[in-house]
């Protein structure tokens, strides 16, 4: 079976070394030696000032909304994860959403600024697939209305936008450390965050409120990563140019035989960012050609994946709004398989069969 991505494993023995030491130590969560070490090294390879790790990037969320104590509607997309909309409404705010870009994938700005009322109290957009999204004008838009600012980069590790990385822009940025993406953790997340102040409360938020003479200072919750996940984390990150490399093999490929294809249509990039090839997304020319794609690869044993569907507008538990570009590319949309350790030769076999499924449409 080819799923849309199959999670990396390093070398056994490599991570069977650091349980060895975590069974020698019997430190096996409270901030240990390893999630400290893979803190360090995170802050130097993705280029961010301060960085917490989690238990998962939903938590990272839910965390951020109570550490900028954010209240009333949240301005935030329809085309994302439901973890980015779920998380608003769990914590009690009112998700208001604006539509997209049908080019690039991403929260329009301009549809955003039509959406911001005297409740608005923060934006939350999301890297697309580790597309970054317009910041600069998001910024703006902050500023002038006096609004707080969270990334959902769970996409966007290893993102820079004009040199610099893509998470330290907004209030807070968080990732996803899902064992699903292009880094992971087995599970795990994290909350990136320039303001050092903001910093130290959102470290002692994540576990318990507890502060360093170990006295209740603000509300808290149990959030953090355990010493099993870091160090699996340390062992992706020892490979994780090689993972990029091989990944980005599968991307040029599939764009080679896709890019000038008149049936279907790619995500446009942000010409100031480059890519880390997490997500491979084709837009169709219809929903019936999708799900004609779906079935005729699932009978080859190839399990490609809807992301993101159906528009995050239309879940039971959100007031409906006019979001028509997200409906109509959330009905349109399917990522390709892309994944470390998938051949060309797999690659190839899946072209093939969505051309002549586009063929025969």
């Amino acid at each position: 079976m080819i799923y849309v991505t199959k999670t990396y494993l390093p070398e056994m023995k490599k991570y069977i070394e650091y349980l060895h030491k975590i069974y020698n130590s019997k430190w096996i969560t409270n901030n240990g030696e390893f999630v400290r070490e893979l803190e360090n090294k995170l802050i130097k390879y993705l280029g961010v000032k301060n960085i917490l790790l989690v238990a998962n990037g939903t938590l990272a969320l839910q965390i951020a909304y109570k550490a900028l104590e954010l209240s009333g509607e949240v301005i935030t997309t329809p085309f994302s994860f439901v973890a980015t909309t779920s998380s608003l409404v769990w914590e009690g705010l009112t998700p208001v959403f604006a539509d997209i870009d049908s080019d690039t994938l991403n929260i329009d700005p301009k549809i955003i600024e039509n959406k911001i009322s005297k409740q608005t109290s923060c934006i939350v957009p999301t890297h697309v697939f580790g597309n970054g999204c317009d910041v600069e004008s998001i910024e703006k838009l902050s500023k002038q209305y006096n609004l707080k600012v969270i990334y959902d980069g769970a996409h966007a590790f290893g993102i820079q936008y004009k040199n610099n990385s893509i998470l330290n822009y907004g209030d807070i940025s968080i990732i996803s450390f899902h064992a699903t993406k292009l880094f992971h953790t087995i599970e795990g997340g994290a909350l990136i965050i320039n303001n050092d102040t903001l910093y130290e409360k959102v470290k002692m938020m994540i576990n318990f409120g507890l502060n360093s003479n170990d006295e209740v200072s603000v509300l808290g919750i149990n959030a953090k990563m355990n010493e099993f996940e870091a160090a699996m984390g340390l062992c992706v990150l020892e490979d994780i140019d090689r993972i990029i490399e091989n990944r980005k093999k599968i991307y040029d490929y599939y764009m080679d035989y896709l890019v000038n294809c008149s049936h279907v249509k790619l995500q446009k990039h942000n010409e100031f960012c480059n890519m880390n090839y997490g997500y491979f997304p084709v837009v169709f020319d219809s929903e019936e050609v999708v799900k004609i794609v779906i079935d005729k690869l699932k009978d080859h044993q190839i399990i490609p994946r809807r992301y993101f569907y159906p528009s995050l507008d239309k879940l039971p538990y959100v007031k409906s709004s006019d979001s028509p570009i997200s409906n109509d590319i959330a009905s349109r949309i399917l990522c390709l398989p892309i994944y470390e350790a998938l051949e060309l030769k797999e690659s190839e076999r899946i072209i093939n069969l969505i051309l002549n499924c586009i063929k025969s449409s």
